[in-house]
Formats: C-alpha cells, structure tokens, sequence
C-alpha cells in the first residue's frame, strides 16, 4: 500500500508518525488472530504426531491378531552345510531326516586350447538345444517345450566375440573363457542344473565340414551324431535325497515342493541323515508383543507430555484439558488394564507381563512372557481372539485395533478434532483477509485527512505570520 513518510509541510505535523500509530491499532485485531492461529496449528501439529502413534499401535496391534504371526515357524539343521530349510506360511512344527545321495549339476563343456580370446574362429552358425542324454550318450531327447537356439557368427568373429554371442542368445547355455598356462578355453555350462537341462551343440561351418573340429566345428558337441569336438567336463544330473525314508528326486538343489511350506537346500553329499526341525518360532512372536508394548509405550508419552501441566512455570501442555486427547488416553488405559474371557488361563494382560507404571506406561516383564509363550495357543487367544456374538470374549490385540481403526476413521474423535482444527485456522484466515482489506482502507482515509488538515493548518501559520507582520508594522508607525 502507499505510504507518506514525510512530516507536514506546513505545519510541522507529523503525519506519518500520527496515522502508524492510528493504523498499529486497528491492527491489532488482526495480530489477535495470528496469535490464535499460531496455537491452533501447533495443536493440530501435536494432533498429528497422536494420530502417527495411534496408528503405529493400531498396526502393532493388527499384527498381533493375524494369524500368520501366531503360526510362524523357524528351522534349524544339525549340518546346515549339507541341508538347510527355511519356513513359510504353510509349515508345521515336525523333524525331518534328510540324507543326500547326489547334488544336482549343470552340464559343462570345454573346448580344445586357443592362443588367446582374441584368437579368431570360423564363421557360420552355432545351435544349442536343451534335452535330456541317454547312458552313454547314445540318444538325446529334447526338451519339452523348448526351442533349439541358433547363435550367427560372423566371419573374423573371436572367441570373446562368439562368447558373447551364445550369452546373448539366451538359450538355456552360459559361456565363458577359462585361461591358462596353455591358452585360452571356451567353457559351456548349462544355465540350470538338472538332466532335462543338458545340451547338444550343432555347428553349421562355412569351411563346408561340421565335425571335422576346425573353424566353428571346434565348439560342436553331440555324440547321437558322432561328434564331441568339445569335451564334456560334468554331465547334467538330478539330485537324489531320502526325507524321512522317501525318495527325493529334483532337478535343483533347491526343493520347494516336497514338503508343504517348507525350502530345503542341498548342499553336499551325506554320510549319515541330517536331522532338520521345524519349531514355533516364539522369538518373532516375543518381537511382535515386545513392538506392541513400544508403540504403546510411545503414544502414552506423547499424550502425558501434550497434556501436562508445569506447576512450577505454570505452563501446560499444547493439548491440555483437551476433551479428544484425555478421552483418548483414558481410553487405551482402561483396555490395557481390563480383562477379558477370550483365554481360559489368562484374564489380563498382567497375568502375561503387562505391568502398568504410575506414568502410565507398561513395563513388560520377562518371565511372566516366558512362561506365556509356552502356552501358545492360549497367549494367541488372549491377544488375537475375536467373538462377534460375545464382545466380552475379544482378545486384547483385536480390541487396541478396533479402537484404533474407529478413531483413526472418517468420523473417529481425533480426525474430527483435526478437521475442526483445520476449519478454525481457515476462518481465522478468511478473518484476518477482511480486517487487512478494512486497514488499508483506513489507513488511505486518515492519510488524506491528515494531509489536508496539515494542509489548512500550513495555511493558517502562514495568515498568523502575516498577521502579525502587519500588527508589528502598525505598532512602528504609531
């Protein structure tokens, strides 16, 4: 807005000083305002960080009432170098003996010595052909579903050239080169292990001979046809294991669907069984209880500092008094220390370890949670039970997530409280929009008015001055 900083012209009144002092007060409303804007967004603000913690204990607490929590298993092994296991969802606690007759392997084929990578080959075309080789190697059957993979080499191609022509290609083989004392080797490996993944390979020389291990021929591997001008170092074979007494036969070391839910590996051949057993995994359940007890912990924190008050500096909390917030904290206490008819053996929380402090907080104790996790199936309940027809019978976790989900909701108290928030701060704005409309407005009325009263009374000096010129002139005449 415009302002006239200069004092009057002819009157000596300071105008700019007169009208400030006028306008700092018709501001003050708006200073009113901001005050209180200011305050409703850091209450808004500590609403946020409740409703951060609430929601962390609502998931907490959603953990707690799945089922996958409860039934998580883990596995160890007496030789984990010969058979590991991993869990998933569908494993059930039980002992496996797992003994390991053969590894799965890859075939492997290395050509003869060439001077040098750089060495250039024969040009024409390679084919690669997954499938299975007979004893001896006397017939070989494609695989199903696979197509022979033809791999075009050009003329003054090298072997680093034509190897990473096979490895572009894509078909089922890895090449590299081996280097040694000797020269340098094109090394052939099937990319997956197992007897349908072993390969022949069929060359198409342009020197006109395709066995004669010369030019591109020097990489053709297929016995059915009378030609191995490349030597086979490991044969394709399936790995061969017993559980618990049956016969296990897999392309892979890896065995995924033996046993429902559960991943073994195969690491090396057994001389005696390999005793693996799958156990409830009470570790991850004491986490997810243990991660629960936190969160709790974290939101009780927050809302005893939001809404304390300071006696010594009598000051309160951002959230003090605050209807939402007690409401909210007298809540979550009365679930936590209540009981429930969900298990037979545990009634409260505090019969597993939940010991509730003076502050509010809960202090787990660790024995009491021992001895709880021995009883899974009735700790599962007192948490995770969930009884439509008798609420009383609900378990404490699916009571904390039900409370969380309907205050964390569309019309639960604390998104109401915000949304009430937020509308204060937008009308205090649409306030404080208007009043500055209204100040300026004043300030250009008594800018003009006491410019032009600085304006009369300049011309009111100046008729005194003449005045009593005039009076003074008489007076020397006389």
């Amino acid at each position: 807005m415009a302002t006239i900083s200069s004092a009057g012209v002819g009157s000596g009144l300071d105008v700019n000083s007169i009208v400030t002092q006028l306008v700092a007060l018709e501001r003050k409303p708006i200073e009113d305002l901001q005050k209180s804007t200011n305050k409703l967004q850091t209450q808004l603000s500590s609403f946020g960080k409740l409703q951060s913690a609430l929601s962390t204990l609502r998931d907490a607490a959603g953990k707690l009432t799945r089922a996958e929590t409860w039934q998580a298993t883990t596995a160890s092994s007496s030789d984990a170098a010969a058979a590991s296991a991993t869990t998933g969802a569908k494993s059930v606690p039980g002992r496996y003996a797992v003994s390991v007759t053969r590894l799965a392997s890859a075939q492997t084929l290395t050509s003869g010595t060439f001077a040098a990578p750089t060495t250039v080959l024969g040009s024409g075309s390679l084919s690669i052909e997954l499938g299975t080789w007979s004893a001896g190697q006397t017939v070989f059957t494609p695989k199903a579903g696979a197509s022979a993979t033809t791999v075009t080499v050009a003329a003054g191609s090298t072997l680093e050239q034509v190897r990473d022509a096979i490895n572009a290609a894509n078909g089922g083989v890895v090449a590299s080169i081996v280097n040694d004392a000797t020269g340098a080797r094109l090394a052939l490996r099937s990319r997956d292990s197992g007897e349908v993944n072993a390969f022949r390979v069929s060359a198409t020389d342009d020197d006109g001979n395709n066995a004669d291990a010369t030019g591109l021929s020097a990489l053709a591997f297929d016995p059915s046809a009378g030609v191995a001008s490349m030597t086979q170092r490991q044969a394709a074979a399936n790995a061969l294991a017993t559980i618990n007494g049956v016969e296990v036969v897999s392309a892979s070391n890896t065995l995924t669907d033996v046993i429902d839910g559960l991943t073994i590996r195969l690491g090396k051949v057994t001389s005696a069984p390999v005793d693996i057993e799958i156990a409830q995994d009470s570790e991850s359940i004491r986490k997810a209880i243990t991660s629960f007890v936190d969160a709790y912990n974290e939101l009780n924190k927050i809302t005893r500092d939001q809404t304390k008050y300071d006696a010594n500096s009598k000051t309160g909390g951002v959230l003090q008094a605050d209807r939402a917030v007690i409401g909210l904290q007298s809540q979550l206490r009365s679930l936590v220390t209540g009981t429930s008819g969900a298990s037979g053996v545990y009634t409260r929380l505090a019969d597993i370890g939940f010991d509730v402090q003076r502050d509010g907080s809960i202090s787990l104790q660790s024995a009491r949670l021992d001895a709880a996790l021995g009883r899974l199936p009735e700790l599962r309940r007192l948490f995770a039970n969930s009884d439509a027809l008798v609420p009383a019978n609900d378990g404490f976790a699916t009571l904390l997530k039900r409370y969380g989900d309907g205050a964390l909701g569309v019309d639960g108290a604390l998104t109401a409280r915000q949304n009430a928030l937020r509308e204060r701060i937008d009308r205090n704005g649409d306030r404080a929009e208007a009043l500055e409309q209204r100040v300026a407005q004043v300030e250009k009325r008594l800018r003009a008015q006491y410019t032009a009263l600085d304006a009369q009374m300049g011309q009111l000096n100046a008729l005194s001055n003449y005045v009593t010129q005039q009076v003074a002139q008489f007076n020397r005449k006389t």
